[in-house]
């Protein structure tokens, strides 16, 4: 009986140990793409690069993403991603059959991680170019382009999103040079936040977004 009693013991640890491992093994992944565009163009190839990085970190080579774009009307354009240049990194060609609104969706091939980017304008060839975002709204559109939603929360993104209070960027506001600094390298205030390479520009717009109406109020450089 001992002997029986064990085996039903130690059966159950032993599925609870697999399991363990098996999410341990694999987990989540934050995909970051490398531009986001404020436009494109019907018939025009896009490419769009991504980083994939377990947990945020690692980067994931090996994998199979896949990219996704569907019109307001329903209608679907995918792509394939190959190995880029730099390991963890993919680039898709992306072809947008006619101009409106399109969503893009990036399936990382790692577990079911995908990430569904705002909106993009496509335009006829031709047309005029559409106007600039402002310096925020580019930054909100950046938050999600840049896998900023893998790890923090903002109301104006990713409301549903649940985290840990001082992962919750909504209504918080910073130094804008010391912003600035951080989202250049991370490295200046210990975090588990990867360097992204961030251009400028991106910093310039990732700061205007999360310091909203404080960036207004000081002398831009």
């Amino acid at each position: 009986m001992l002997k029986k009693d064990l085996i039903r013991l130690i059966l159950p640890l032993l599925a609870l140990f697999t399991l363990i491992s098996s999410v341990l093994a694999g987990g989540w992944a934050i995909i970051t793409l490398n531009d986001f565009p404020d436009y494109a163009v019907a018939g025009k190839p896009l490419n769009v690069t991504f980083a994939v990085r377990q947990h945020g970190q690692t980067l994931l080579a090996g994998l199979q993403p896949t990219v996704r774009a569907t019109a307001a009307n329903g209608l679907v354009a995918k792509a394939a991603a190959m190995p880029g240049t730099a390991k963890g990194e993919y680039t898709a060609k992306l072809t947008f059959p006619q101009a409106g609104e399109w969503t893009i969706t990036v399936a990382s091939g790692f577990n079911a991680n995908a990430t569904t980017l705002p909106s993009l304008k496509v335009i006829a060839p031709g047309n005029p170019e559409p106007g600039p975002y402002s310096p925020a709204t580019r930054g909100l559109r950046l938050f999600t382009a840049k896998g900023c939603i893998g790890c923090h929360r903002h109301v104006e993104v990713n409301p549903e999103h649940t985290t840990d209070a001082k992962f919750d960027l909504t209504g918080k506001r910073f130094p804008p040079d010391y912003l600035r600094k951080f989202l250049a390298d991370p490295s200046i205030k210990p975090a588990e936040m990867p360097n992204l390479k961030l251009k400028e520009d991106e910093i310039e717009a990732l700061a205007a977004f999360l310091n909203k109406g404080l960036m207004k109020q000081v002398p831009q450089r």
